[in-house]
């Protein structure tokens, strides 16, 4: 895997060789946020206290602060809830909620970049099994 970065602040260009073909996807650096920092992120954008982002979600302000700190997981359908509120795009929202699921599940193990290559070809074997019933 061969990646090379452009020298810009706000955005880099990541090109990766996967089976003979150069794939290049660009990036800014919200990609980089863990959800519970751009959840911070889209509520101070928005001037909203913790108060009534948590009284939106039906939570304690305490719950939302760990959420924003990392300190406590979002559930699925409160990062549906947070799009709706702050009238972001929901699947982007979930994307980072699932991306920081599996990084903190493999954080710490040496072999997570090899895992996560299988666990790609897993996943479209799977789902193409799937469509094909």
């Amino acid at each position: 895997m061969l990646i090379t970065f452009k020298v810009n602040i706000w955005q880099y260009e990541c090109k990766f060789i996967i089976f003979g073909h150069i794939m290049s996807k660009r990036f800014d650096s919200k990609h980089m946020l863990t959800i519970g920092e751009e959840i911070r992120k889209l509520r101070e954008n928005d001037r909203l206290p913790l108060r009534k982002v948590a009284a939106e979600l039906d939570i304690d302000q305490s719950i939302l602060s760990k959420i924003e700190r990392g300190e406590r997981k979002a559930s699925r359908n409160q990062i549906i809830m947070i799009a709706k509120i702050f009238s972001v795009d929901e699947k982007e929202l979930l994307i980072n909620y699932l991306s920081d699921k599996v990084l903190y599940e493999l954080i710490d193990e040496d072999l997570a970049a090899d895992a996560l290559k299988i666990a790609e070809k897993k996943i479209k074997y799977l789902t193409k099994k799937r469509n094909d019933k």
